[in-house]
């Protein structure tokens, strides 16, 4: 298992302390984009408003806060597997998406892991599909049922592998969608899926014809 750490740029921090902001929506977004989407909205605002809403000092809070010796499970991406990656999707049109993922760390994931949408734009009702327990080094494949934006445009939301008691672990899993009238995904993704039921359907042959004699005519239909 992987140690929590965290590798901030000192440039980018300085600019947000120099931002000056008031919105409070801003620095709680900013806050939880930092953190790697480790913290809910809830949780963020909690540091900010304890350090009079300034960006660094509740970084900095939250890291002094949290153990510097809990472990959490690692979780690596390996790839995007969706059928039709890349293509774009009509709106209001059902898909799904799936990746490829890596148990990572030296040990088996805890039971109860799941992934879960953690920010951006949701794409559906869907918001967490549970995982199975993967063993050291060991690769799976996880979908997620999903349906497009009702306009047109770019897209874009994140989501993240956690435990059964709410630590977020692992690299964040982008869905980038571009959403267009003839959008190409949704029709490739359903002949995906007819050619899949085809080919697990039981190979049809011809009955046998029956012998001079017999009554019955020879049968040109399939069984």
């Amino acid at each position: 298992m992987e140690g929590m750490d965290v590798d901030l740029d000192p440039e980018l921090m300085q600019k947000f302390s120099c931002l000056g902001t008031t919105d409070k929506d801003v620095l709680i977004s900013e806050f939880q984009r930092l953190l790697g989407f480790q913290l809910n909205p809830a949780g963020c605002a909690f540091f900010l408003d304890m350090t009079n809403w300034n960006l660094q000092a509740a970084i900095g809070a939250y890291y002094d806060f949290e153990s510097p010796n809990i472990s959490v499970p690692s979780m690596s991406f390996v790839e995007d597997v969706t059928i039709g990656e890349g293509e774009s999707i009509p709106p209001d049109t059902q898909f799904i998406k799936t990746w490829r993922i890596q148990n990572s760390g030296a040990e088996a994931w805890p039971p109860g892991v799941c992934l879960k949408y953690v920010g951006g734009d949701q794409f559906g009702h869907v918001n967490m599909v549970m995982v199975r327990s993967l063993e050291p080094q060991e690769i799976a494949d996880v979908s997620v049922q999903m349906c497009s934006p009702s306009r047109a445009g770019m897209y874009q939301g994140q989501w993240r592998m956690c435990t059964a008691t709410g630590l977020y672990y692992g690299d964040v899993i982008w869905v980038i969608l571009s959403v267009e009238v003839g959008g190409l995904l949704g029709v490739t993704q359903q002949l995906s899926s007819f050619e899949t039921e085809f080919n697990t359907q039981p190979h049809r042959k011809r009955s046998p014809c029956p012998r001079r004699g017999q009554r019955e005519p020879c049968p040109q239909h399939l069984i």
